[in-house]
């Protein structure tokens, strides 16, 4: 055989759909940079213009950038706040280049929210937009003292936190935007170091005082070695854990639900690994949702598919459309319900 017609032995090794969806991730993140700076104004103006007592209505409304938000009042406008916070996909499989490219830590248990300090007052806001807490604090501009009365009325910082409980702490898992210089087009690596080397100077992390209502708490952030999934998986830490988070070192702060952000949850690091109701207790009933294939059989969207059940086939003829996603909830380890109808596991 010629030199030049040489083969390699192999087949080039299968890519999932969600690393194939975080490759796209990261391509997507470097052609379409929004405008961050502009963004982050709105976001702050919008987390202290809204009353905590308008309710979200329920029809959907299409996507709108900046600008078209700007435009909305009311409901609308906090709707639109309630999309801004950036989620984790569960982890399905491992990532490339998991070491060299990734970071982990132990999430907190607690209210995820969106802390701003803005006008010489700080407001939190929860997943759906609703204020859960407005208070003095020592992030800049967050309280009406004689630095903030001499500095600029125009800096504002907005951080990605969870309010945990138990110690009344806000822990910080991200760095949106600090003293009006916007982080969302800035790398997660960057934005880690600027949690960690900014927060403490300003004393947020000091203990609550008349103008620092809430104490402010870092998150030990760690490298995806050996060691360091050992210390995130197992390290005590001063709050209770709630699984772990995956963050890709060169994702940017995005919008919504994304593949470089995953999460991992075991009874070992958390105590919400199964659906809990508003006591947290776990319900009989556990929801999962799964697509109809041809043969009747049910499955993930996993690339390959993952096979979990199938449903009877004088009901698919009735009722079910093949390759439409359905929710069903899980009865036994061999059974389950949809619609009142009992279905077969594999």
């Amino acid at each position: 055989m010629a030199p030049h017609d040489l083969r390699r032995p192999f087949k080039r090794p299968l890519i999932s759909d969600q690393e194939r969806r975080r490759q796209h991730s990261l391509l997507r993140q470097a052609q379409n940079r929004l405008d961050a700076q502009r963004h982050a104004r709105f976001l702050v103006s919008t987390a202290f213009s809204l009353s905590s007592s308008q309710t979200l209505e329920s029809h959907e409304k299409e996507e709108l950038d900046v600008l078209e938000a700007s435009k909305l009042k009311g409901a609308e406008a906090r709707k639109w706040f309630a999309k801004q916070l950036m989620h984790p996909e569960w982890m399905i499989d491992i990532p490339q280049n998991l070491t060299n490219d990734w970071f982990v830590f132990a999430r907190p248990s607690g209210k995820r929210c969106f802390v701003v300090s803005s006008n010489g007052t700080t407001i939190s806001r929860l997943r759906n937009g609703s204020i859960l807490h407005r208070f003095p604090s020592k992030l800049p501009n967050g309280a009406r003292t004689k630095e903030v009365s001499s500095g600029s009325s125009n800096s504002y910082s907005i951080l990605d936190c969870i309010f945990h409980e138990q110690d009344q702490t806000y822990y910080v898992i991200d760095m949106v935007c600090w003293r009006g210089y916007s982080l969302y087009d800035c790398t997660s690596e960057f934005r880690f170091f600027w949690v960690n080397s900014k927060l403490v100077e300003t004393g947020a992390c000091d203990p609550p005082s008349y103008y620092h209502k809430y104490r402010f708490g870092l998150v030990p952030v760690y490298s995806c070695d050996q060691s360091g999934l050992c210390s995130a998986y197992s390290v005590p830490v001063s709050y209770v854990k709630d699984g772990l988070l995956f963050y890709n070192k060169h994702a940017h702060y995005q919008a919504g639900i994304t593949p470089l952000a995953l999460v991992w949850k075991d009874e070992n690091c958390s105590q919400y690994v199964m659906d809990t109701d508003n006591k947290g207790q776990v319900p009989n009933q556990q929801q999962v949702v799964l697509e109809l294939q041809e043969d009747g059989k049910l499955a993930t969207c996993d690339d390959p598919p993952m096979e979990f059940g199938c449903l009877d086939g004088s009901f698919i003829q009735q009722i079910c459309i093949q390759g439409i996603f359905y929710g069903l909830q899980l009865e036994r380890e061999d059974w389950f319900w949809w619609m009142g109808n009992l279905g077969k596991l594999i």
